[in-house]
């Protein structure tokens, strides 16, 4: 099959685009580099059946090949980046995704939105389950990315329901491993830097907030699962396994070998205290569950990031 991937050049865009190679498929990449990084398209560079095409989604698609699947993972992720770029992260989320559900509809296409648990905010209800519509606030610093993303599944599921186009939206919970950016701001990459060069740990607020993480081949793995599957409403892919940020931050610690003390600045603005999917739906739907456990995963991403954060 051909597919059609935006946000080729991220953190996650990149390593679906190698999986679906790895399956022999062929692969129609877009980015415009504002958070993307040509770095983590190198695996990919020469490869039979990739072709990349640098372009803002946010304007019309040029002249592509016609695709059998298109998957929308385009748009800034971290909250340093979309805090940076706020009105390009409701762009990309509102007009991007509105071209690309046109681009899919006129070829015939299936269409999957890789949307995120902030799409949940700071939740009332844990675990989060699929039918929780959330605790979002819809002005606060945030707001940028939670709401383009909760528009672009409506959007998604109006195309569905007008057009009758086959979509698919993928929940994504915190995912991590090699290609991160050092600098984005997210709990991994913030916590293996400062650990890896002997800086403090910096934890926000208490500490006794929660979050659950997931390798990206395993997130990567549900969202090839679901993009064949015919469940058209939110599916939450992402690791039950749920855990403090002060033990997260002891655990890296521990895993580099690190002296570094754990200091505390305040909690960001909107910033959510526990967040677990609920993933029985990922289970039941498309027979997935994570299958890489934490310290395997760190392990990959801590010698990814070694030389990054020492220049060794």
């Amino acid at each position: 099959m051909h597919y059609l991937v935006a946000g080729a050049a991220g953190f996650i865009g990149s390593h679906l685009c190698e999986r679906l190679l790895n399956d022999g498929h062929t692969v129609t990449g877009v980015d415009n580099y504002l958070t993307g990084k040509a770095e983590n398209l190198e695996a990919l560079a020469g490869r039979t059946g990739f072709e990349f095409v640098e372009h803002d989604i946010t304007r019309p698609l040029p002249s592509l090949p016609a695709p059998d699947v298109v998957m929308n993972l385009a748009s800034p992720a971290s909250p340093r980046d979309y805090l940076a770029f706020p009105v390009e992260t409701l762009r990309v989320g509102s007009e991007g995704t509105r071209h690309l559900l046109e681009s899919a509809a006129e070829s015939g296409a299936r269409f999957l939105l890789a949307s995120t648990s902030e799409c949940y905010g700071d939740p009332l209800e844990h675990p989060q389950r699929e039918s929780y519509w959330g605790h979002v606030n819809p002005v606060g610093p945030r707001s940028c990315y939670d709401e383009a993303k909760r528009y672009a599944e409506a959007i998604t599921m109006a195309f569905h329901r007008a057009h009758g186009l086959r979509t698919n939206i993928a929940r994504i919970f915190n995912t991590f491993g090699p290609r991160m950016k050092l600098d984005d701001g997210r709990v991994v990459p913030a916590f293996l830097s400062q650990a890896l060069r002997g800086e403090p740990v910096t934890v926000f607020g208490t500490g006794l907030q929660t979050r659950s993480f997931c390798y990206v081949t395993d997130l990567v793995d549900g969202l090839v699962r679901l993009s064949r599957s015919e469940e058209r409403l939110p599916v939450n892919l992402g690791n039950p396994v749920e855990m403090t940020m002060l033990e997260f931050a002891e655990r890296i610690k521990a895993l580099t070998g690190s002296a570094s003390e754990i200091t505390f600045l305040p909690l960001p603005e909107d910033d959510p205290q526990r967040r677990r999917p609920d993933i029985t739906k990922a289970r039941e739907v498309l027979g997935w569950a994570p299958r890489v456990p934490l310290e395997e995963g760190l392990r990959e991403t801590v010698e990814y990031f070694r030389t990054r954060a020492t220049g060794q």
